[in-house]
């Protein structure tokens, strides 16, 4: 019985060193109703953004009748979630890449040294919890929140690491191109 109680708190303390080594940003908290018969119930919703600021990244939504019970199943969802990133010197993108979820869509482009971050609110939020510095951004369409986060998340998700798209430059072989023949 002893054994059990102090294998859960060593537990409990390498779940917390783990969780320390991220960082947690909180970009949205909604009010939102409910219509009962006896007039409106009120729950929140939190969107959280979590990253190690080394390249990796998630974002979770969670939903509760209290804002600190929203905000930690959006947590816990976020850490969950996680993507790796790779980044080009520690601090940009490889390429530019487009992301799009719903009507929300989002182009990022990497940049030199010394422009920061130049994004919207959600945008430089996943941005800097994942360790970018120096990056260009435009959201297009739809202003929703949650979409904007999910495209960015899909834009991050899709980027290929330099050495595998020069790879496969040097590998894919040459289309020929079939002649007509002429009568």
């Amino acid at each position: 019985m002893a054994q059990e109680r102090r294998g859960s708190r060593d537990d409990r303390q390498s779940r917390e060193e783990r969780d320390s080594e991220f960082v947690d940003k909180l970009v949205a908290i909604n009010r939102v109703a409910k219509v009962v018969k006896g007039g409106r119930r009120f729950g929140f919703a939190a969107l959280v953004v979590v990253g190690d600021q080394k390249g990796r990244v998630g974002f979770g939504h969670g939903k509760a009748r209290e804002v600190p019970e929203a905000i930690r199943k959006a947590t816990e969802s976020a850490k969950r979630d996680m993507i790796f990133v790779p980044l080009r010197d520690g601090r940009t993108l490889h390429h530019d890449v487009h992301g799009r979820h719903g009507a929300g869509k989002v182009l990022l482009r990497s940049a030199k040294v010394g422009t920061g971050i130049i994004a919207g609110g959600v945008v430089r939020s996943v941005l800097s919890v994942t360790g970018i510095r120096n990056m260009l951004s435009k959201s297009l369409g739809s202003t929703n929140k949650v979409n904007i986060a999910y495209a960015t998340v899909e834009a991050l998700g899709s980027l290929v690491p330099r050495d595998q798209w020069i790879g496969a430059e040097k590998k894919a072989p040459a289309k020929k191109v079939a002649k007509k023949e002429e009568k």
